[in-house]
Order: structure tokens, then sequence, then C-alpha cells
């Protein structure tokens, strides 16, 4: 089997395995669309006082809320995507296992966490946002190039987010519990991606900032390119550098790792 067909089994592989949870996939959808629904009703009351906050108007800012439900998951902002087991397998030394194998170590993970992130954007993305969209007035093109544009976003989007949790992954070479660094992931990801306000609200310096961080690839990039608050091509010069740069860190990182440190319990 050649290294595309490899890695093509193993995204579908990722895609069918998190298809088995039903019960948890249906849970994440209320939990998605509640959540939604407080933040929606909140962007409301807040955009009423303060119209034009950020440049959105309030149909963008309620388009934006419902990208975020539909993403959560989809992009692990918070974590809980492959890197938790990855962390796990290094922790116990079944990672050895994985470097045995004929094929590359990131690209593997990265094939089975896109799998992962499709079978996230449709079983869990999509009914929080269409419910969205029933209830309130969105931002929405009709123009199909538009939607065609926001979706090779929402890619870039899935690689960002995975070359962050790799390098997060990976720390557990050198560390016996790998929770600190999960729980700051999940902190950081949580503010700096914009999930609970968007980026482009956030004022001077501090706002400069995070929208130059990569976790602006992931929620803010793909909602400015589909509500036409930013141009297609240097959004993807934007996650595609972020991207190069986050997974050859990793490449690196996982070179020095398997060198150097002797897996624990391996």
């Amino acid at each position: 089997m050649g290294s595309g067909r490899l890695f093509a089994a193993v995204a579908v592989g990722g895609f069918r395995r998190y298809a088995t949870y039903r019960a948890a996939t249906l849970a994440g959808v209320f939990t998605n669309t509640v959540f939604g629904l407080i933040l929606a009703y909140t962007y409301v009351a807040l955009w009423d006082e303060r119209p034009g906050l950020g440049g959105y108007d309030q149909a963008q800012a309620l388009t934006y809320v419902w990208l975020g439900q539909a993403f959560l998951s989809t992009l692990a902002i918070g974590g809980g995507g492959v890197e938790t087991e990855l962390m796990e397998r290094i922790r116990t030394g079944d990672v050895a296992i994985d470097l045995y194998r004929p094929a590359d170590l990131q690209l593997w993970w990265l094939s089975a966490d896109l799998g992962r992130a499709m079978f996230q954007l449709l079983g869990r993305g999509v009914v929080p946002f269409a419910v969205g969209g029933l209830l309130f007035h969105l931002a929405l093109p009709s123009d199909p190039v538009a939607w065609a544009a926001f979706l090779v976003a929402v890619a870039l989007a899935m690689i960002v987010s995975f070359a962050v949790r790799y390098l997060v992954a990976l720390s557990a070479f050198w560390l016996l519990d790998g929770t600190g660094v999960a729980q700051m992931l999940m902190i950081t990801g949580t503010f700096c991606s914009g999930m609970l306000l968007p980026l482009n609200v956030f004022p001077g310096a501090l706002g400069e900032v995070v929208r130059a961080l990569p976790w602006s690839s992931m929620l803010q990039a793909p909602a400015d390119v589909l509500m036409g608050e930013a141009g297609a091509l240097g959004t993807y010069a934007f996650q595609a550098c972020w991207a190069v740069v986050l997974l050859a860190a990793g490449r690196l990182l996982q070179s020095v790792a398997t060198r150097r440190v002797v897996v624990q319990g391996g």
C-alpha cells in the first residue's frame, strides 16, 4: 500500500472510530446547541448595547457564535483530540510500537486526527449550526464560491490545530503527567482562539498579539473568510505559514524525543 493510501486509510479509520460513539455524539450536539443559545443571547444583548463592536454587525456576531460551536470539537480547541491518546501511549511506552511502524509518526497521527475532525464537523458541528441558522438571522453568503473558500480555510484550521496539540502531546516524553500541559492548552486555546469573544473585539496591543498567534487560524480566520471580512488568499497564507512552522517544530521535537529520551515504561 502506498503512503498516500495508507494515510487515507488511517483517516477513514479515525472517522469510523469516532462514529461508533453515538451517545457521546448526541450528548455533544445537545451541549453545543444549549451553550450556543446561551452565548447567542449574550451576544444579542452585547451588540444591542454596542452595535458594530469589533467591526461586526449583530448577524455576523451570531454567525461567529454558531461557527464556534461547530468548531469546538472539530478543532479540539480546548484539547481532547488524538493528542490525548498519544500522550497516554508515550506515558505507558506503547509509542515504541508506533515508532516501529513503517510510517511517519507525525503523519500517522495527523491523518487520524483529520478523520476525527471530519466526523466531529459532520456529526457534532452541523446540527448546532443549523439550529442557530433557524433561530437567528445569520450572515451567510449565497455564493457557493464563498462556501468553498471557507471549507479550504477550515481544512487549514484543522492542520494548525493538530500541529499545536501534537507539540503538547510530545511534552509527555519529558513529563510524568501531561495533565497540567493539557489544562494550559485548554485555557490558552479557549481564550486565544476567540471562542469566548471574537478576536477583533480585543483592544490595542492585546488584540494585535492574539490575532498574530496560531489560534486565530482556527476560528477567527475561517469565520472572516465566510463572512467576507478577510481575503481568502491572505488568510490561507497566514494559516499555511503557521501550519508549516508548527509541523516543522513538531518534527524537530519528535526527532529529539525519539533519539534522546527513554520512553517511560518502555
